[in-house]
């Protein structure tokens, strides 16, 4: 089924990428510039296969997520979706993740190295008395995402309509009659740049990439979402992710209710925004040369924050960093290492 995914795309010079967590990863397809510049002006189609899919079923499933994670599932129905934080019981973050809600299941889209975590730490919480069944359904499905300003036309090119316009999250089901499948779309691309997330059964993967390439798509592979990923500012487990910071400072303000009641993490997180707590923040920095990720920022003599991602830019040198709260925010100038820089906004992330 994956297999020819890759056989597809291999064929159109696909280059691969193996690791612990991800399996045949499709880096680049020789095309880094074309394509990042077709996600601001056009759209390109992402592999986002090696992303884990854990489907959430039961008649207690919102209320177990509810219990598990930021944002409110009580408030939500089938058709809907939302982005949610999965924090420990300190609040501190282990991955950002995608809830999709159907009439009979929550699937929730989690980054590839927190799928085996998520996994075992959702078991862990599910006691005898929980009508839950939690099932990894990431070996039988597949994930791509249209990113750009042109997805619509794309879709609509496809003969799918009814979901433009429409709030992130939400998603249609459309049967596919050639492939004798459905093809599952959702608002947003997972990224700031407009776009939909598609979910498919492995067996119409090929097909369904193949034609989605036929008709305008241009294949991005995962460097270039690595580089839209830091340029937009959406944080990644490892990285800005970790056991060193909450979502709170990580600045997924959309992500968290403050009036759901009690969850994981929840005390330490209505805490500080109580009390206005937060002692750091997640920014783009953009800089006059290349650093390596963890040197430390500072001002003169002192240190105010640690650089997480780079990324080279058509445009220069760019970062994500935490930097202290009370140094400052958009704007400020600082220095990364020997290299100037100057802390700037970036429009995945909520502002108060």
């Amino acid at each position: 089924m994956i297999q020819e995914l890759h056989d597809i795309q291999a064929s159109t010079g696909a280059e691969f990428i193996s690791s612990v967590t991800e399996a045949n990863v499709p880096v680049s397809f020789g095309n880094d510039a074309e394509a990042i510049l077709a996600s601001r002006q056009g759209v390109i189609l992402c592999d986002r296969t090696h992303w884990g899919r854990l489907e959430v079923s039961g008649e207690d499933r919102l209320r177990f997520l509810h219990n598990q994670s930021t944002n409110n599932f009580n408030i939500l129905q089938p058709g809907q979706g939302c982005d949610t934080v999965f924090v420990t019981s300190t609040a501190r973050t282990i991955d950002l993740a995608t809830a999709i809600i159907t009439e009979d299941t929550v699937l929730l889209l989690v980054s590839p190295s927190r799928r085996q975590k998520l996994l075992e730490l959702l078991d862990r919480y599910i006691f005898p008395m929980d009508k839950v069944e939690l099932k990894d359904v990431t070996d039988a499905t597949a994930t791509f995402s249209l990113i750009g300003p042109q997805s619509d036309k794309l879709l609509d090119k496809l003969g799918i309509t009814g979901i433009e316009g429409k709030p992130y999250g939400t998603h249609n089901l459309i049967e596919n009659s050639t492939d004798k499948g459905s093809i599952r779309i959702v608002v947003g691309s997972g990224l700031a740049t407009s776009g939909y997330t598609i979910i498919v059964n492995g067996n119409q993967a090929a097909n369904l990439w193949d034609k989605l390439v036929q008709n305008g798509a241009i294949p991005a592979g995962d460097r270039v979402w690595e580089y839209l990923r830091i340029e937009q500012g959406r944080p990644a487990p490892d990285f800005e992710l970790t056991d060193e910071y909450n979502p709170l400072e990580a600045r997924l303000l959309n992500t968290i209710s403050y009036d759901k009641g009690c969850y994981i993490g929840q005390e330490t997180i209505a805490r500080l925004n109580t009390y206005k707590g937060v002692k750091q923040q997640l920014w783009g920095i953009r800089l006059s040369g290349d650093v390596e990720v963890g040197t430390a920022v500072t001002i003169g003599e002192e240190k105010v924050g640690k650089l997480t991602s780079f990324v080279a830019t058509d445009e220069g040198s760019f970062g994500l960093a935490y930097i202290r709260t009370k140094a400052g925010g958009e704007g400020l100038k600082v220095q990364v290492g020997e290299i100037d820089a100057e802390v700037v906004n970036v429009p995945f992330l909520g502002s108060e």
